[in-house]
Formats: structure tokens, sequence, C-alpha cells
């Protein structure tokens, strides 16, 4: 295509309880809230979004809370492990703040030249905390409840768990522009972007015998792709359509635009537009304070304030 992908735009997976999904991912992991907003195709539930201070693509962690969903599966045809960057001298202090939070993960281990602090939120969700020698080159949240030089400073990348790797990686490098890096036993690492703070790496492990995953509560709902604007969206849109795949009109999101798709594996991929961005409809000191809505459904605002649980941004 002539406009590469950016690297990663946001990861938006399935939660539980409301509260209990901010107050881990806000007051212990850090990130800002930085839109509380409803699930378009399902208004009585939340979206919530997650990120720097402002939201900015590359940082954007979004999740729908089904309250009484059941929970899912992860396996084959999923992002299985969703990766944030830290800084390299901060596995320490993540792992005592995990500590005084009761927060349950694994020993470190070594993958590729990183350290990886695997670990679990509270409805399953499977990520990992990664040491990255250019997480500097992002800014940090000054105002959270992280200490900023150990912030989480965005994605690192994903694990796709896929039970054939030829289809996927084809899609992947062939036609969207990734670039194979690594390989360690069936775990094979494709990169993506071309600015060197918002690169992201992709794994593809490959397990020929996994289960079929199952998305519900606690696994990845789709992955989203940068593209610059919305004439690179339509660039891509017509250069995936003219392959044949099935891929679907440019939809309105408010704070960017998306097009849709499946890879063969089955993970749903989606293409989003940098802009408008967070701001669009508050400013830098009240994102996430109020529940804002499309204007399609602002005439149901009481009904749905009615309807949606309260929550609270912890202290």
């Amino acid at each position: 295509m002539a406009n590469p992908l950016l690297g990663i735009h946001h990861i938006t997976a399935i939660a539980g309880n409301p509260q209990g999904n901010l107050d881990f991912y806000s007051g212990v992991l850090g990130l800002r809230l930085v839109k509380r907003t409803v699930n378009f195709d399902d208004p009585e539930t939340y979206h919530l979004y997650y990120g720097d201070e402002v939201g900015h693509p590359g940082t954007i962690l979004t999740f729908f809370p089904w309250t009484n969903a059941p929970r899912g599966r992860q396996g084959a045809g999923q992002a299985t492990v969703i990766a944030f960057s830290i800084p390299q001298d901060s596995l320490g202090y993540w792992m005592e703040r995990l500590k005084a939070f009761a927060v349950p993960f694994d020993v470190p281990v070594k993958r590729f030249d990183e350290e990886v602090l695997p670990l679990t939120d509270p409805d399953g969700l499977q990520f990992e905390l990664v040491t990255d020698p250019v997480a500097g080159q992002r800014s940090a949240w000054e105002n959270g409840p992280v200490q900023p030089r150990h912030a989480i400073r965005g994605f690192y990348g994903l694990t796709l768990t896929e039970r054939s790797f030829d289809a996927t990686s084809q899609l992947l490098i062939d036609v969207m522009g990734f670039q194979p890096v690594g390989e360690s036993g069936s775990r094979c690492r494709l990169k993506v972007g071309e600015s060197l703070g918002d690169q992201a790496m992709v794994d593809i492990l490959t397990q020929p015998e996994a289960s079929r995953g199952q998305v519900a509560v606690g696994t990845v709902h789709h992955v989203a792709w940068r593209t610059s604007d919305d004439i690179a969206q339509l660039d891509w849109r017509s250069g995936l359509a003219g392959r044949g795949i099935n891929v679907t009109q440019v939809m309105d999101r408010q704070y960017f635009r998306s097009i849709y798709y499946r890879e063969p594996g089955g993970v749903l991929f989606e293409i989003a537009t940098d802009p408008p961005g967070f701001t669009t409809d508050e400013n830098t000191a009240e994102l996430g304070t109020t529940l804002k809505l499309p204007p399609w459904l602002e005439p149901r605002r009481d009904h749905l304030i009615n309807v949606l649980p309260a929550i609270q941004i912890p202290k």
C-alpha cells in the first residue's frame, strides 16, 4: 500500500464489572481514563478508553464491560496477550507495585532481547510488561498515580495465537507491510510501524492443536492498526477489497474512523485514523470525567445515565 501502517492504534477487549476494570487499569496500572462513552452498537454498555494523558494512538486500550457476560476462552484465532512498554529500569518498581496491590504475576522471563513480566487482569485477560529501550521516546502521564519515570508508555505489541502460520503471515507481510524480525521455536516476531517510538512487535504463536478461542469476558475483541488520515484509510480499504478481503464500509467512531476485516486465522482487525482524537469534545484536563455520547444518542442521555452503572475514577 502507498500509506504504510504506523503501528497499533488501539486494542479493544471485553471486561466484566466496569468499576473493577477502572480500578485496575487506572488505579493500579496508572493508565488514564481518556473517554467515558458507550458501545455504539449496544448503548446500554459502557465503552471505556484508557491511554496516556491525551490518549495518543498507540497507547489506547479500550473495554466493553458486560457485567453479566460469561468468561471467554483464549485460544486459536485470537489476540491472546497484550504487551505494554515500560522503561528498562522499571521492572523492579512494577513488581513491588503489583505486590502492594496484591496482583498476582509470574516470574520475569527473557524473550528475544527483552525482559517480560507476565500477569493477568481481574477478568483473566493476559498481558505483559516489557522492558523497552525506546520507551523514553514516548511521553508519560505526569499527573498519574504511577511515578512518571516508571509509567507504562503505550503498547509494545501483542501475541496472535494461530493454528496455521502461513496464511496469517502472508497477509501481515505481503499485504499489510509487516517485517519479520525474529523467530524462537513456534513464535515468529513481526514488526509494524516506521517511527522507532511507535513501532509494535507482533508475535505469531503457532499452535496447530489449540482449541478455538471464544470471545467473551477476559479476551480481546479486536486489534486496530494506525493510519494517518481518511485518505490513507480509503487507500487501505480499496487495496484490501481489491485482494478479495471482505472489508466494511468506513464507520464513524467519533474519535477516529474505522474499517474492519478478519485475518485468515479469525482475529478481527481494524484500521483506524489518527484524527480527530479524544480532545474533540473535552479539553485535556476534563478527559474521561463525564459521559460523552454521539449526537444520535443524545436524545437517550437520561435513560442511559439511569441504566449504566455508576463508576468512580480512583483517586
